[in-house]
């Protein structure tokens, strides 16, 4: 089974080790995990609310501890910490608010007859049993929050395969919903390999499993999921165009897309990966994003001056190097970073990606922002179109008659127009090709690992 190790990624300091769990403890969570199922059917929608807020209150009461969890295991920022803590909480407060109106049975017309009222024929949203969550480490505190969230209360327990990476967060996440009252065994950390996930999906009390990952994790988890007949929801990779169209106010975008690319150090599946801008303006956004670019400081994460911390593993930042010096090589101009230094990689600006490039072509995982200039706008929606993922996008113009015909057109889960884009709990979040199926967050995302059953009585 082996060890965990949590390693400060600034200075590559061992904060931690944890030992994986063994076969016997696994059997007797996931048989906790089965018990607790069977007795939330007894406990009202009520008392679970009252518990996921008391989370939201916790979370808060809490923000600064946590933060420091995930900073020292991770590496962004105190601040950026602290923000994803708190919309943790928010959203535990939205659903806890709107939860009972998600789970109302709905009443559908059929030939049993009109009327709900008669018992006639409804959809009613049940609970399933235990859920896998197998999460990463880029937000180990909201991804795993908007799995657990929404199924918590709706009477389904959770079991949480983390990165090994940020085990702490794991525990600390698990230790936080029994303080709020829910009982032992509704939500569990599994401290254990990729290679010892198998048996948990083929067991018959594990009900689904949703990742969130990379691809291949993702057509791996997928193909377990189809072998043992579970439901599954997989958010994957992103490489998400930022279309900047002539008329767009440029300042605007021109902060947005920096921002959307280098936060988080540039590790996020929704980040701003590829900036196609029409030819007319090109010159203009680059002059400005430049700018921008330069003026980031990126170092010790705890530091207030620092906008950008590490990227979480010496391993990631020679993979994004990798992708960077190829790109060069195939033709692409460096206008700003470039360089790193174990996992301080400095904030970076590519200019003439085109298609065939690694930095057009392939995720990239880091803070490497890149420039595609298009012809026209059919261009532009072309070239956004061009990979195979398709998780997220942002249109940038004045026209916004014209934003909501070619938004239709991009092939994305989402696309915001004028706006970074983002995860909120009132929307449904996913991807489409590439990045995966199913949803999260939202009534979408509520009912992903719900029994949607059909009562009829006539």
């Amino acid at each position: 089974m082996g060890n965990f190790k949590s390693v400060y990624p600034y200075t590559q300091e061992t904060i931690a080790e944890y030992a994986a769990h063994t076969p016997q403890e696994v059997e007797k969570k996931l048989a906790l995990g089965d018990a607790i199922f069977r007795q939330l059917g007894q406990v009202s929608l009520q008392q679970r609310c009252d518990w996921m807020m008391q989370v939201a209150a916790l979370l808060k009461e809490q923000a600064n501890e946590h933060a420091t969890i995930i900073t020292r295991e991770m590496g962004k920022t105190l601040k950026e910490a602290k923000a994803e803590v708190l919309k943790c909480a928010v959203s535990a407060e939205y659903y806890a608010q709107h939860i009972a109106g998600m789970l109302q049975p709905k009443p559908v017309p059929s030939d049993a007859g009109n009327s709900y009222e008669a018992n006639n024929s409804y959809i009613a949203y049940q609970p399933k049993g235990i859920i896998l969550a197998i999460m990463p480490w880029n937000y180990p505190y909201w991804q795993v929050f908007r799995f657990a969230i929404p199924n918590l209360l709706a009477g389904n327990t959770g079991v949480l395969k983390h990165a090994s990476n940020v085990s702490g967060c794991a525990l600390a996440i698990e230790r936080l919903f029994l303080e709020a009252g829910f009982p032992e065994g509704a939500f569990q950390a599994l401290l254990l390999s990729s290679k010892d996930i198998e048996p948990i999906i083929a067991d018959d009390r594990v009900q689904g499993v949703t990742l969130t990952g990379s691809t291949p994790a993702g057509k791996n988890v997928g193909q377990l999921a189809g072998k043992y007949i579970k439901k599954s929801v997989l958010e994957l990779g992103g490489s998400d165009p930022f279309v900047v169209l002539k008329d767009a106010d440029l300042d605007a975008a021109a902060a947005v897309a920096v921002k959307g690319r280098m936060q988080n150090a540039g590790q996020s599946c929704i980040a701003a990966k590829r900036w196609i801008v029409e030819n007319a303006v090109a010159a203009d956004f680059t002059h400005k994003v430049t700018a921008l670019v330069q003026q980031l400081h990126q170092g010790d994460p705890f530091a207030e001056a620092n906008q950008m911390g590490p990227m979480a593993r010496p391993d990631l930042a020679e993979e994004l190097d990798k992708q960077l010096q190829q790109s060069l090589q195939q033709g692409a101009t460096l206008l700003a970073g470039g360089k790193y230094e174990g996992c301080n990689f400095a904030p970076t600006l590519l200019a003439g990606v085109r298609p065939g490039m690694a930095a057009f072509d392939e995720e990239t995982f880091g803070p490497l922002g890149t420039i595609i200039t298009a012809k026209d706008e059919q261009e532009a929606i072309a070239l956004a179109n061009h990979p195979s993922f398709g998780l997220g996008a942002a249109l940038w113009t004045r026209d916004l008659e014209k934003a909501k015909q070619l938004a239709s057109r991009i092939e994305s889960g989402s696309v915001f127009i004028n706006e970074l884009m983002h995860s909120d709990p009132h929307l449904p979040f996913g991807g489409i090709k590439q990045s995966g199926y199913g949803r999260e967050l939202a009534s979408e995302g509520a009912h992903e690992f719900l029994n949607i059953k059909t009562i009829y009585l006539k």
